[in-house]
């Protein structure tokens, strides 16, 4: 899974898009994917600190996990 297509998911499945940034940075409250230098963080942006931190050396891992981490929190399948 690429980015694109994780976000034609999350807008299907209907995710709040105020919940969620896929450029990363530190959005207030929201779950955040970003990439550099090849490696691929999957995170909660709270008051400016990355909170619960994961890294990924692929795309298609770091958007599967964010997809799973996001979907268990909203409820869905």
């Amino acid at each position: 899974m690429k980015i694109l297509e994780l976000s034609e998911k999350l807008k299907k499945d209907g995710i709040p898009e105020d919940a969620y940034n896929l450029e990363g940075g530190f959005p207030d409250e929201a779950y955040c994917i970003s990439e550099s230098y090849n490696i691929w963080e999957v995170y909660y942006s709270e008051r400016g600190n990355k909170t619960g931190l994961k890294i990924f050396n692929s795309e298609s891992e770091a958007c599967e996990y964010f997809l799973k981490n996001i979907s268990e929190v909203f409820k869905l399948k």
